[in-house]
C-alpha cells in the first residue's frame, strides 16, 4: 500500500491553526502581547482539539484521519492493495489487520492525495479535491444547514442536525461490502427497496463487483448471494434461531431475522459482550467471511465462511440432483431420478440435472386404482432443503397428508420453528450434510417403494427368527436377573447410607437414564416442559444468556410474572448428565443469600433443565473484565462482592447441613443480582464431604485452569483448601481487574499470581491495583485484600488459611497477617491450551477464558 492509513498525520489544511495564526498576526499587529496570546490560544483550542466529527470548518484532508470516541474505528483516505487511487472510507483502528468496512467514493476515486471530506453549506457530506470537484455526496434533500458528521464506536458515520440531533443520513443505511453489529440488511416486498452488501471487483478495486448479498423476503426468509441476477449461494430457511442450511455457522452473536408483517424483512446481529468484535465481509469471489477478535483487535480470526466446498455453490448438481462433498463424484441424482444427459453427467457437467425415471401415479390415491399402488415418500436425512419452498399452516402430522393429496406436490419437510414446507417446482440446491440439516420427504412412484418394502420383509423375517432364540435365553436367565437386581438394590441402599442419604434407591430409568444418579426428586418442584417453552418464547436466541459445556441458559418469565433463568442440558453434551443430577442434589439442600437459588427442575423425555432465580447483572466476569463496563465497579462494590463470596464459601464449608467443596469457583460462576450482590452458582462439579472427612482423591479432575489448586490439578487431591486457592485467585482478579490466565509481556510474568508475587517482592504491590480504583481512599483495605489473596494461593495447602480465617482477615478481625509464601504456578504457564495429563480432553467454555477438564475414569 503506497500510503498507509495508519500513519500518524499532522492536521494541516486551508483552515489549519498555522494559517489562521499568521492571518491573525497580520490583522492585529498593533495589539499588545497579552491579548495576542489569548487570541492565539483560543484559535489553537478551536483547531488543535482531537475530534471524531466533521463540520464545515473541521474537516479531513488527505492523509489525515479521525478516530471514533472509543478508538474502535478510524476514517480517512486510503489506497487498497496495489492501487494508487485514493478512497475515503472507514476501517477498524487495528494495527494487526487493515480491515475497511465502508467506502464513500468507491465508484469515483481520486487520482492523487488532494482529497478533502467536509460538510457543505447545504448540510451534505462531501468528498472533493483541492479544485472543489465533488467525487461523492451524501445527497440528502432534507439535510440541515447546521449539520455535522460523527464517526460512532459502532462504525456508523451519521450526518445530523447539530441543533436538534436529527439524523438525516448514516453509512449503516448505505452499506458497501461489510456487515457490522447493529447494522441492518433488509428488503421491502411492497416497495422493492433493498439494503444489502456488494462485493469489491478485486482486492485492489473496491468499486461494485459482480456479487451482492441480502435477504430474500419470502414466507420463509433466507440469505442469498447473487452473481449478477443469478443465485450463487443460499443459506437455507430461518427457523427463528438458526439458518438450517448453514449448520456450522456461529449463532451465539445474537442473530435476528424479523418480518414486520408489513412487507419489510430485516436481519441484524449483536454480540452480548462489547469487548468481543464480530463482523462479516462479502469477498470479491462471492464468499461471506466471518471475522472475529476477542483481544482488543490484536488478533483477528476467520471463524466461518459461506463457501468451503463445491457443494456450497447454488444448484451445483442441477434440478433433482444432490451434492455430497464427501462423495466422488460429488453429484448424484435423487432416488427415482436419472441424469438428463448421461454423457454430460459422466464428464462432470451436472448443470443439466436429473429427470424422473417413472412418471408418478398420484391419481391412484383418489380411488381409481388400488391403494397399494399409490405413490409414496422416501426420506432423506440431514440435508439442506431445496429452494422455492412453499409454506403452509399444516401441523407435522398433517403435512404429509397435505402433500399426498396434492398431485403437484413433489416433496415436503417439517421443521420446528418453521412448520410445513412443500415443493411443487424443481428440487434445486439440495446438499447432504454429515449432521444437522433437515429431513426431506420426496414423492416417488410405487415401484421405487417396492424395493424398500421387500427389504423390510427380509429384515422382519430375520428379526422374528432371531427373537425365538432370544426368548429362550430370556426365559432361563430371568431368575438370575432377579437375583442380581436384589443384590444391586441392597448395595445401593448401603451406598445411600454412606453418603448421608443424598442418593436414595429411587430409580426411574425411563426418566433419568441408566447412568443418572438416583435422587429424591419430590423435595424439589417439577416444572412442566410446556410452561418453560412458553416462558422462554420457545427458547428464542434473543433470550439466551450464555452457553457452556452443559448446554445453554435462557431467560424466561413465568405466567405469574417471575423472571427465571433456565439451564437446559444439551443432548449432544459430553459433559452434563452426572453434573446435572449432582447440582440438583447439592443446591436443593442449600439456602444462603450468597448462593444462587434453585427454584425447580424439569425432566421430560430427553429434556433435563434446572430453573434458577434470574440474575439481571449476569456474571462477575462480564463486568470485571470488560474494559468499558468495569469502571462501574468501584471499590465499595468490589469489596462487597468479595465479602459475599467469602460468606457463601464459609456457609458451604462450615455452616450448611452438607459440607460442600465447590471445585469450580471462578468469576463466570459468580452471578450478580440487581444490587450487585454476589451469588455462587454452578454446583455441577461440587462434592459432598462426610462429617470427619477433610480431603479426598479423584482420577477425574474437573474445574478451570488458572483457578485449580496445584495439588488438585497435578495429583487429584482436593479439600476445603482447594476452594480457598480459587477464592484467592478470584480476590486478586477483583482487585486488579485482570484475568489470571492473561499474559503480561510488559511485566515479564506468565500469570496474575506470578505478577503479584513479583510486585510483592519488589515492595511495589500498589502497581497491581486496577487503575479505576487506584485513587480510592481505601488503600489500606485494598492492600489487605491483596495480602489475603496471596495467603490463599500459597503453593502448599497446609500453608493456606481456612475460609473462616480468611473472612476474619478481610473484616480486620485479625490485625496482624502472616507473611505469604511463594504462590503456585509462578514459573510455568497454565493456560487454556495446556492439558492436565495425557488422558485429559478439553471442553471449552463460551467466554474463551476458561477450560473445563474431564478425565475418563
Amino acid at each position: 500500500m503506497s500510503t498507509s492509513p495508519y500513519m500518524a498525520c499532522q492536521r494541516e489544511s486551508i483552515f489549519s491553526p498555522t494559517r489562521s495564526i499568521e492571518a491573525a498576526m497580520g490583522i492585529i499587529s498593533g495589539i499588545s502581547v497579552t491579548p495576542l496570546l489569548l487570541l492565539l490560544s483560543g484559535l489553537c483550542f478551536q483547531f488543535c482539539t482531537a475530534t471524531d466529527t466533521i463540520t464545515s470548518t473541521q474537516f479531513i484532508k488527505d492523509p489525515e484521519t479521525m478516530v471514533s470516541n472509543g478508538s474502535l474505528f478510524k476514517m480517512g483516505f486510503f489506497s487498497p492493495g496495489n492501487s494508487t487511487k485514493r478512497y475515503f472510507g472507514i476501517w477498524y483502528n487495528s494495527t494487526s489487520l487493515f480491515s475497511v468496512i465502508w467506502i464513500a467514493n468507491r465508484e469515483n476515486p481520486l487520482n492523487d492525495s488532494s482529497g478533502i471530506v467536509m460538510v457543505s453549506e447545504d448540510g451534505n457530506l462531501l468528498v472533493l479535491n483541492d479544485q472543489k470537484e465533488i467525487f461523492w455526496s451524501s445527497n440528502v434533500s432534507n439535510a440541515a444547514l447546521n449539520s455535522s458528521a460523527q464517526l460512532l464506536d459502532s462504525g456508523n458515520l451519521v450526518l445530523q442536525d447539530k441543533n436538534s440531533g436529527r439524523i438525516t443520513w448514516q453509512s449503516f443505511q448505505h452499506p458497501s461490502h461489510a456487515f457490522l453489529q447493529k447494522m441492518e440488511l433488509s428488503e421491502n416486498m411492497k416497495t422493492g427497496e433493498k439494503q444489502g452488501l456488494t462485493s469489491w471487483k478485486s482486492p485492489s478495486d473496491p468499486s461494485v463487483g459482480s456479487f451482492s448479498t441480502g435477504i430474500d423476503p419470502s414466507d420463509i426468509p433466507e440469505i442469498f448471494v447473487w452473481n449478477g441476477s443469478r443465485p450463487f449461494w443460499r443459506s437455507g430457511p430461518w427457523n427463528g434461531q438458526t439458518l438450517i442450511g448453514v449448520p456450522d455457522m456461529n449463532y451465539l452473536n445474537g442473530f435476528h431475522i424479523v418480518n414486520d408483517k408489513e412487507g419489510n424483512v430485516s436481519i441484524t446481529f449483536q454480540y452480548a459482550y462489547a469487548s468481543i468484535l464480530w463482523y462479516y465481509v462479502l469477498s470479491p469471489q462471492g464468499t461471506i467471511v466471518e471475522i472475529y477478535s476477542d483481544d482488543g483487535m490484536k488478533n483477528w480470526e476467520i471463524t466461518w465462511q459461506s463457501r468451503k466446498t463445491e457443494c456450497d455453490i447454488y444448484g451445483k448438481c442441477g434440478a433433482f440432483g444432490i451434492c455430497n462433498a464427501k462423495n466422488s463424484p460429488i453429484c448424484s441424482c435423487l432416488r427415482g431420478y436419472e441424469p438428463r444427459n448421461i454423457e454430460e453427467w459422466s464428464r462432470g457437467n451436472w448443470t443439466g440435472g436429473c429427470v424422473r425415471k417413472t412418471p408418478l401415479q398420484c391419481e391412484k390415491i383418489n380411488g381409481s386404482m388400488e391403494e397399494a399402488e399409490a405413490d409414496g415418500f422416501i426420506r432423506l436425512t440431514t440435508v439442506k432443503v431445496p429452494d422455492f419452498a412453499e409454506w403452509s399452516l399444516a401441523l407435522e402430522d398433517a403435512c404429509k397428508e397435505f402433500c399426498l393429496k396434492n398431485c403437484s406436490c413433489i416433496a415436503y419437510a417439517y421443521y420446528t420453528g418453521i412448520g410445513c414446507m412443500s415443493w411443487s417446482r424443481n428440487l434445486t440446491d439440495v446438499q447432504k450434510f454429515s449432521s444437522n440439516g433437515a429431513d426431506l420427504y420426496i414423492r416417488v412412484p410405487y415401484s421405487e417403494l417396492d424395493k424398500s418394502r421387500d427389504m423390510k420383509v427380509t429384515v422382519t423375517v430375520t428379526v422374528i427368527i432371531g427373537t425365538i432364540f432370544v426368548a429362550v435365553f430370556i426365559y432361563f436367565s430371568r431368575r438370575w436377573i432377579t437375583k442380581q437386581r436384589a443384590k444391586n438394590k441392597k448395595r445401593k441402599e448401603m451406598l445411600s447410607s454412606d453418603r448421608g442419604d443424598v442418593h436414595l434407591n429411587v430409580s426411574d430409568a425411563n426418566i433419568l437414564g441408566d447412568k443418572m444418579n438416583q435422587v429424591k426428586l419430590e423435595e424439589l418442584p417439577l416444572v412442566d416442559f410446556g410452561k418453560l417453552v412458553t416462558a422462554t418464547n420457545n427458547f428464542d436466541e434473543a433470550n439466551k444468556l450464555g452457553q457452556g459445556g452443559f448446554g445453554s441458559v435462557y431467560r424466561g418469565r413465568l405466567p405469574e410474572g417471575q423472571e427465571i433463568a433456565v439451564k437446559r442440558l444439551s443432548r449432544a453434551s459430553a459433559q452434563g448428565q452426572e453434573e446435572f443430577m449432582n447440582e440438583v442434589v447439592v443446591i436443593s439442600k442449600l439456602q444462603h443469600r450468597n448462593l444462587v437459588r434453585l427454584l425447580g427442575c424439569c425432566i421430560e423425555g430427553d429434556e433435563k433443565m434446572l430453573i434458577y432465580e434470574y440474575m439481571p447483572k449476569k456474571s462477575l466476569d462480564a463486568l470485571l473484565f470488560d474494559r468499558l463496563r468495569q469502571e462501574t465497579l468501584d471499590w465499595k462494590k468490589r469489596f462487597s462482592i468479595i465479602e459475599g463470596i467469602g460468606r457463601g464459601l464459609l456457609y458451604l464449608h462450615r455452616d450448611s447441613r452438607l459440607r460442600i467443596i465447590h471445585r469450580d469457583l471462578k468469576a463466570s460462576n459468580i452471578l450478580l443480582d440487581a444490587n450487585l450482590n454476589p451469588k455462587i452458582s454452578d454446583f455441577g462439579m461440587a462434592r459432598i464431604f462426610g462429617g470427619n472427612q477433610d480431603q479426598a482423591n479423584t482420577i477425574r479432575v474437573v474445574g478451570t485452569y488458572g483457578y485449580m489448586s496445584p495439588e488438585y490439578a497435578m495429583e487429584g487431591r482436593f479439600s476445603e483448601k482447594s476452594d480457598v486457592f480459587s477464592f484467592g485467585v478470584l480476590l486478586l482478579e477483583i482487585v486488579s481487574g485482570r484475568r489470571n490466565n492473561s499474559f503480561y509481556h510488559d511485566e515479564q510474568s506468565l500469570s496474575l499470581l506470578g505478577y503479584a508475587w513479583k510486585l510483592w517482592n519488589e515492595h511495589n504491590i500498589e502497581a497491581l491495583i486496577d487503575g479505576s480504583i487506584s485513587e480510592a481512599c481505601f488503600q489500606d483495605e485494598i492492600l489487605r485484600c491483596i495480602h489475603v489473596g496471596l495467603l490463599c494461593v500459597q503453593e502448599l495447602a497446609k500453608d493456606r488459611p481456612s475460609i473462616s480465617t480468611v473472612v476474619s482477615m478481610l473484616c480486620s478481625e485479625i490485625a496482624r497477617l502472616p507473611t505469604p509464601k511463594k504462590p503456585a504456578f509462578t514459573e510455568r504457564q497454565i493456560s487454556k491450551d495446556t492439558e492436565s495429563s495425557g488422558q485429559s480432553q478439553n471442553n471449552c467454555s463460551v467466554d474463551k477464558a476458561s477450560i473445563t477438564i474431564i478425565q475418563a475414569q
